[in-house]
């Protein structure tokens, strides 16, 4: 704690990391930092660096196992003041990275403009899903951002405009340790189609999806021109355990996972589902969750 005896006020050492993700389990962060200011978040990076200790972000948690034993240096919560603010002008939307997306997507459908309500049924924060592209069948975030905020492990903020930026599925070119803020161009349209197309798309992914389960989305991206599920499914893994865990019989690329499930379980799934599916088809299956 002597790294960070100026900020005790945001800072916790050995903080449970599990009940923050969307798998509800793992080790504690060697330091949780909430910052409650840019200028906070700035002194804490540049510590960060000044120390050499690792630095991480954690948004909802939706696409993020923790490792049993915890996670070595400082993680980062984005979830006061600035960094969860909401402003519409006209068709631009600008959001703070802590914000949830669920609640970028209502405000935006208020206010008559389409194009995230795609997104509609995908968990986690702005910017957790502008760091992996979040996105599925009806396109992905990154198609709408018009400009990102981020800072480097330096400390320094600086805007990265459309024009810079890469996204491709489920990566994005904003390497930053930190994204601050997104803004987003948007298009007005009649509200009863958006919220039709809104419905449309909730009820879909609720049929597919095991929604209520213990899990954190699907697990690996899809090959191209593949479903990983598909392939998944056809070397005949579905059901299949190890310990608490388990694939998915309603999706093969979600693992849930039962309430004394731990994070190595889902780890030895993960492994014995790419080497059956690699045996089966000769394809390497690459994650989409991240694992600290």
């Amino acid at each position: 704690m002597h790294f960070f005896k100026d900020f005790q006020d945001i800072v916790t050492c050995d903080e449970p990391l599990g009940h923050r993700t969307y798998f509800g389990m793992g080790g504690p962060a060697e330091y949780l930092v909430r910052p409650r200011t840019v200028d906070e978040l700035r002194s804490v990076v540049r510590r960060c660096l000044d120390e050499q200790l690792p630095l991480r972000t954690l948004g909802g948690g939706c696409n993020l196992l923790i490792r049993d034993e915890g996670v070595r240096g400082v993680v980062l919560r984005l979830e006061h003041g600035d960094f969860t603010d909401i402003s519409i002008k006209g068709t631009r939307v600008s959001s703070g990275a802590g914000c949830l997306l669920t609640s970028v997507i209502n405000e935006s459908v208020r206010k008559e403009l389409t194009g995230l309500e795609t997104l509609i049924g995908i968990p986690g924060t702005i910017g957790g899903a502008l760091h992996m592209n979040a996105g599925g069948r009806a396109g992905d975030i990154g198609q709408f951002v018009q400009q990102a905020t981020v800072m480097n492990a330096m400390g320094e903020i600086y805007e990265r405009r459309a024009d810079e930026l890469h996204f491709t599925y489920r990566s994005s070119s904003l390497d930053e340790p930190v994204i601050l803020q997104a803004q987003f161009d948007l298009e007005s349209d009649d509200p009863a189609e958006i919220l039709k197309r809104l419905r449309k798309l909730w009820i879909l992914k609720k049929s597919e999806q095991p929604l209520s389960s213990q899990s954190a989305g699907c697990i690996f991206k899809n090959p191209r021109g593949l479903s990983a599920g598909m392939l998944i499914d056809q070397a005949g893994l579905k059901g299949t355990r190890v310990g608490g865990a388990q694939v998915s019989e309603r999706h093969a690329n979600f693992i849930t996972a039962d309430p004394h499930c731990t994070s190595q379980e889902i780890i030895q799934l993960i492994e014995l589902v790419k080497t059956k599916v690699e045996t089966r088809f000769g394809i390497e299956l690459e994650l989409e969750i991240e694992i600290w």
